[in-house]
């Protein structure tokens, strides 16, 4: 037989091979997780070109503004993602080349001898996602290939297509929420908002440090700081409020529309008026607050900070579950955020539901959002949000997207599983980045191709009706950006 024949002969085995297996030559292809041709019609027709609206994120409001351009792929992959940073350490790589002054190349490196051993964490699909996204590049990332990608990423971050502001229109970014504390300025807000790009960048009000009395020092530090931004000499609990109150009206007035506040645990001590204000003058007054105080100090500010979302018509987001800064040696050179963090296990349940159940009794319980960070209490959050719907808002309580250690696909699936199991998945306002990376982007994506793909599993199996595609169609594209559109009044 002609050689010839046999090398066709090859190129059609392999061709089938590909077709059966739906194998394609880029990793990141057009049908990436898309396991059915119903999973790639709901997302390439309906969720794939919808705006994204990413209504909880840590970008800097300050490189927005100046609309910065990073010079190097390490500085804008690397600096203070430690996401990547646990796996680096993980992988067994020097400190100096993870949060360190490293070279920036050598790090770069070492962040590519890590890519291959991070198969199956959600970092690998993330990272090439990234790559093909943002710098059309679709080979993947190891040390073979990583002095090719490193060069070609710095070369096109050179060009003004990949600033800061450019990068976030690519990516058809319609209204992203920053996360701001309650003695920021919003300089950066009001220069966005007076010299607009296209893109609603929103502040969101996180008022954690008011209620962290237990570091007497920083507490009274930041009550000066608070009292000298919002014009309040403030010398009792009532000072204090007003303080605060002058802060959210602010805040309103640029645009803010949610609260969030980041707990290990809901806070439902009974307190007066009178119990708070005697305890914040004992802390002012240097007295170590006990831990019946702290627990009564921050159940009364946090109901107290809840009331004012309410009356606003704000919506309220609660983190609940991390336990922070574990490694000590770690949080000493490096501070918070540097992926020292893990999962708590402190019980949520009972403290909850009075948490709620007092904001409700006040006819004060705002639009809210439940996030857990351990797995135990994924159901817990979701029947705790159904318990307190009250007819006035569709989706009004939201048990709320994967986060953090829960933010991968298997997270993904269980959280949309679990949201269906208890509630309305009609009603849920969809995916947000929670990222500090102004090129997370991409998990939008990610979020709504396992949408996609879950919600055609269930049409393909039957659970779901042929029937009401066009029902099943539009809850692909009220997750995707509708519904998020309407709850937070965009």
């Amino acid at each position: 037989m002609p050689k010839y024949i046999i090398v066709l002969q090859n190129i059609l085995i392999m061709i089938k091979f590909v077709n059966k297996f739906n194998i394609m030559s880029t990793y990141i292809n057009d049908d990436f997780l898309l396991q059915s041709n119903v999973a790639r019609e709901l997302y390439h027709s309906h969720a794939e070109r919808l705006p994204i609206i990413d209504y909880h994120c840590h970008l800097s409001p300050e490189l927005i503004a100046k609309d910065y351009k990073f010079t190097s792929i390490t500085d804008l992959w690397l600096g203070g993602d430690h996401y990547k940073w646990r796996l680096m350490r993980a992988n067994g790589v020097e400190e100096k080349y993870v949060s360190g002054e490293g070279d920036n190349w050598i790090k770069f490196q070492k962040w590519a001898e890590t890519v291959p051993f991070s198969m199956r964490n959600p970092i690998y699909h993330w990272t090439h996602m990234e790559l093909m996204r943002v710098f059309g590049i679709d080979e993947i990332l190891k040390p073979e290939t990583a002095k090719k990608i490193y060069d070609r990423c710095n070369e096109l971050l050179s060009d003004d297509d990949f600033s800061t502001q450019s990068l976030i229109k690519k990516f058809n970014v319609e209204t992203l929420c920053t996360t701001d504390d309650p003695v920021d300025s919003l300089h950066y807000h009001k220069s966005l908002k007076e010299n607009s790009f296209g893109v609603k960048v929103l502040p969101t009000w996180r008022p954690d440090r008011i209620i962290a009395i237990s570091d007497i020092s920083a507490f009274k530090k930041y009550v000066e700081v608070l009292s000298s931004v919002s014009n309040v000499g403030i010398s009792s609990i009532d000072d204090l409020l007003q303080a605060l109150q002058n802060r959210h009206d602010f805040f309103e007035t640029m645009g803010c529309r949610l609260s969030d506040h980041g707990l290990t645990t809901f806070y439902s001590s009974d307190f007066t008026m009178k119990q708070l204000n005697d305890i914040f003058l004992s802390v002012l007054s240097g007295k170590q607050p006990s831990e019946n105080d702290i627990n009564v100090f921050s159940s009364g500010m946090l109901h107290l900070l809840s009331v004012m979302d309410a009356k606003s018509g704000w919506a309220q987001q609660f983190h609940v579950g991390p336990i922070r800064n574990n490694n000590t040696i770690i949080f000493k050179t490096k501070g918070p955020d540097a992926g020292c963090d893990a999962i708590d296990d402190a019980s949520m349940a009972a403290s909850g539901h009075k948490f709620l159940d007092g904001l409700a009794k006040e006819n004060n319980l705002a639009k809210t959002i439940l996030y857990n960070l351990n797995p135990k209490d994924s159901t817990v959050l979701a029947s705790m949000a159904g318990t307190f719907n009250d007819g006035s808002v569709p989706g009004k309580m939201q048990y709320g997207a994967a986060w953090w250690f829960l933010d991968n696909e298997q997270g993904i699936i269980d959280q949309l599983n679990t949201i269906s199991n208890q509630g309305l998945l009609s009603r849920f306002v969809g995916m947000l980045t929670d990222s500090r990376s102004i090129i997370s982007y991409p998990r939008h994506e990610y979020f709504r191709r396992i949408l996609c793909n879950l919600i055609a599993q269930d049409v393909v199996s039957g659970h779901l009706p042929q029937s009401e595609m066009s029902m099943i169609s539009k809850l692909v594209e009220n997750i995707s950006y509708y519904n998020a559109k309407l709850y937070f009044n965009f």
